[in-house]
This record gives structure tokens, C-alpha cells and sequence, in this order.
């Protein structure tokens, strides 16, 4: 079937997990065959940030933190999420987008100075997409911050536990070959940059 209509309708959203953290839903669809098909999952979860940062020696600034998903101590840039000024009240799919949001920029700035205690003058936008357009409604916005100098100490939330590392871009790519710099979307933002 060879068809210019590709979209699905939304038929019906049961919330099976709503609270701060994310809005995890069991979904029917209208496909364009008008058959309805379902369970699909998705969730909405914020937007956030990766900050490619490098000092004044021209080194990455990466964080290191433990990982939940997959149970372990992972190396990474300094990321997080963009924090909502206002929510919809809302109870639809895509909510959490929907709200009002600090702008990306700033949290960027934000995030690398509470994780690293560095900040930076040049910045520059890489690009933002989707985060996982397979199941998520949120977007990464990608950030370069290049000659970061260190002005502070780190200003981290009651439940972040995150030590700072410096490494060469030689170190970096070889962590990254070797499987040692995990997170997805901080790999694609080293390509990126």
C-alpha cells in the first residue's frame, strides 16, 4: 500500500504513570488503513540539554555519575533537563511540552556550571532533535561551549552524585570506541561538534 498519508491518529491514551518525572501512556491508534492497532507506548518526559564543553586547553569536560538504566558508572558531557516555568494542567498526550519552559541556552549554561563549577563565553547551538522518536516526545538541544575556565565549586541537587574529569580528545574518542562513553545522544553531539 503506497499511500502520500502516513500519520497515525491518536484514538486513546490511558496515563499509567503520571507524576513530575514522566508521563507514561498505553496508546490506540488510526492507522492510515483506518484499522485501528494498539498497544503502543510512548512517554513525555523534559526537554534537556548536552553541553560539549572543552577548557582553555582545548580538553572535554566530562561528568562522571551513576546510570540506573543500565546499573553502572557512566563518563558523559554535562547534560539535564530544562526546567518548566509553568504547567498545563492538561491531561493529554505531549503535555509536558507544552508547558513553558526556561530557554535552552540558559540551562545549558546552567548545567554545566552546577555539574562542573566551569562556565563559558562562547556558545554556540549544534542542533536539537528528537530524543527517541520511537517512544518519547522530548528533545535534546545540543550546545558547544569552547575555552571553559573553572570558577566555582560544583552546585549539585540532593540526589546528584557527580565527579569531574577532564580528557583529550584522543582519550574521548577511544573511550568512545571502546564503549567506555555510553549515552547515545553525547556521542552523536562529539560527531556533531
Amino acid at each position: 500500500m503506497e499511500t502520500d498519508n502516513l500519520e497515525w491518529n491518536l484514538v486513546e491514551a490511558e496515563h499509567l504513570v503520571d507524576d513530575e518525572w514522566i508521563d507514561f501512556r498505553k496508546c490506540s491508534y488510526r492507522l492510515p488503513d483506518n484499522t485501528i492497532s494498539g498497544p503502543y507506548y510512548n512517554y513525555s518526559r523534559k526537554n534537556y540539554v548536552v553541553v560539549v564543553a572543552t577548557n582553555e586547553s582545548g580538553n572535554y569536560i566530562c561528568v562522571k555519575q551513576y546510570r540506573h538504566g543500565i546499573g553502572e558508572v557512566t563518563t558523559e558531557f554535562p547534560a539535564g533537563g530544562i526546567e518548566s516555568v509553568a504547567t498545563d494542567s492538561a491531561n493529554n498526550i505531549g503535555n509536558r511540552n507544552a508547558s513553558l519552559e526556561e530557554d535552552a541556552l540558559e540551562a545549558a549554561r546552567r548545567e554545566l556550571q552546577e555539574e562542573t563549577g566551569y562556565i563559558s563565553d562562547e556558545w554556540e547551538h549544534l542542533i536539537t532533535v528528537p530524543s527517541n522518536a520511537t517512544m518519547a516526545d522530548n528533545y535534546a538541544h545540543i550546545y558547544r561551549a569552547r575555552n571553559c575556565r573553572l570558577v566555582s565549586d560544583q552546585h549539585l541537587d540532593d540526589n546528584e552524585f557527580v565527579s569531574v574529569r577532564t580528557v583529550s580528545g584522543a582519550e574521548l574518542e577511544s573511550m568512545i570506541h571502546t564503549g567506555h562513553f555510553q549515552q547515545a545522544m553525547h556521542i552523536m553531539a562529539y560527531y556533531y561538534r
